[in-house]
């Protein structure tokens, strides 16, 4: 090779690192970089007509417990009044703070009961930026016309990739192996550990986490099998079967993703840990509940299971620190953290920066469709209605967001107010005795949307009316 090509490939090598940045920086995974350009492909394309709420002052958001930046960024493009805070809040402070504000985010430490939604007087919607929603009283919420919104897909590959790292670190006991060389214990064993290829991996739900998991899964040589309440065809050649116990019987390794409901309340308890196969791993990323922990404890002492890991726990801390992860959350804390082979992680299934970006844009996404179009779709306990954004040259229309009682009747009287106007469209859903109405209406002024909202507040099965226009 002459100097003269070896000069052209160094100059191609740095124009490479100045392009890429420092050859030694941390990669960036592709879910990142596509979520990165994911605003800016939804806003290029959204074409529609800007609303703003009649009778309602500049929105306001408070958004807790470190919600991701991308979703602050959302907000404030929109133009809303943004207050961000860290951490969750008690329950008098965050009674004050809901007092005046239009929506809210959250995470999983936050609980939003009654007692509190009952004084957020200008409260539209709510957002769980996480998958679950036992933290907010959904019932009050629909009760009262609030929309809550969760993040079903975003953190679905970071507690499936949770899972398999656990899943090699309990076979291996590696967490045991660290915890002894850090306080300078060399303790090079085989006995007990395993590889994962050829064993069968039990998968408790088979949902967006629990199929992701199991094509992972697969990759590495686990056979999968999954139970469900609900017949879901199989990603590559995961099996489901018919019975929890016949999973039971056969799993090397046994891990739940299930929502937290009265039926998931203790799943595993002391009759399913006796139907395991001696020497079972058991492994719960879904909600605290559904592993009976006292029972778990009384399984691995007894030498039916090898080991656990745990991300969730029926009682947990509001915030992080020293000690708080203790006896009086838990009467069983101190005894489940002095057992072997047992993995103890925060909480964290879903912590990624990529999972907690994607989150940030899909719920504040859905917020502020739902503030700015009345758009429902996604909600988890409202009716899912959308009808087709305004145009700009739509001047003199108004959309009118009708939360009632799904009572007879309610329609007719409903029309009637909207029959002195051309109605564009409409869609109407109901769900769980709440039903929810969208209406386009034209060739209306400011003193006819004040008409139509007057009338349309004085009905007696109004929940909650919005007028956008």
């Amino acid at each position: 090779m002459s100097s003269h090509d070896i000069n052209n490939l160094q100059h191609s090598f740095r124009r490479a690192v100045n392009l890429s940045g420092s050859p030694g920086a941390v990669s960036t995974s592709p879910t990142q970089s596509f979520m990165d350009t994911l605003p800016r492909r939804m806003s290029a394309s959204n074409k529609a007509k800007a609303l703003k709420p009649f009778s309602t002052g500049d929105m306001k958001i408070l958004l807790l417990e470190n919600v991701n930046a991308t979703a602050v960024d959302i907000f404030r493009e929109q133009g809303y009044q943004v207050e961000f805070l860290k951490s969750s809040l008690p329950e008098e402070e965050l009674i004050e703070k809901i007092k005046d504000v239009h929506a809210v985010g959250i995470r999983s430490k936050t609980r939003l009961t009654a007692n509190i939604l009952k004084h957020a007087k200008n409260l539209v919607c709510i957002g769980c930026f996480c998958i679950g929603t036992n933290q907010v009283d959904l019932t009050y919420a629909t009760n009262a016309g609030i929309a809550v919104f969760n993040s079903p897909f975003s953190n679905s590959r970071s507690v499936a990739e949770l899972i398999i790292g656990e899943i090699i670190t309990l076979a291996r006991q590696v967490g045991d192996r660290s915890i002894e060389l850090h306080t300078g214990t060399w303790n090079k064993v085989s006995n007990k550990c395993w590889e994962v290829r050829g064993k069968t991996l039990g998968i408790i739900g088979y949902g967006h986490i629990g199929s992701q998991l199991s094509v992972l899964a697969e990759a590495m040589g686990l056979h999968v099998l999954y139970y469900d309440t609900v017949t879901i065809m199989g990603l590559g050649t995961a099996r489901q079967v018919p019975t929890l116990d016949e999973l039971l019987n056969n799993s090397d390794f046994i891990t739940c993703h299930v929502p937290a409901t009265p039926e998931t309340k203790n799943m595993l308890s002391a009759p399913q840990f006796a139907a395991m196969k001696e020497g079972a791993y058991v492994l719960n990323a879904s909600r605290g509940t559904v592993v009976d922990i006292p029972a778990l404890i009384q399984a691995f002492k007894a030498g039916k299971i090898a080991g656990a890991a745990l991300d969730v726990y029926p009682s947990e801390p509001g915030k992080n620190g020293a000690g708080v992860f203790n006896n009086d959350l838990n009467p069983w804390a101190s005894e489940l953290t002095s057992l072997p082979n047992i993995i103890l992680t925060p909480h964290i299934g879903g912590s990624t920066e990529e999972a907690q970006s994607a989150i940030g844009v899909e719920v504040a996404t859905s917020l502020t469709k739902y503030i700015n179009e009345g758009t429902s779709v996604g909600s988890v306990n409202f009716p899912e209605v959308s009808l087709r954004s305004l145009d700009y040259d739509e001047e003199n229309t108004v959309r009118v967001l009708y939360i009632h009682h799904n009572v007879p009747g309610v329609l007719k009287t409903v029309n009637n107010v909207l029959s002195n106007h051309n109605i564009e469209k409409q869609f109407s859903d109901s769900k769980d005795g709440v039903a929810y109405l969208m209406a386009d209406i034209c060739d209306v002024n400011q003193s006819d949307i004040k008409d139509v909202y007057d009338q349309l507040n004085q009905t007696d099965a109004k929940i909650s009316i919005r007028l956008l226009y």
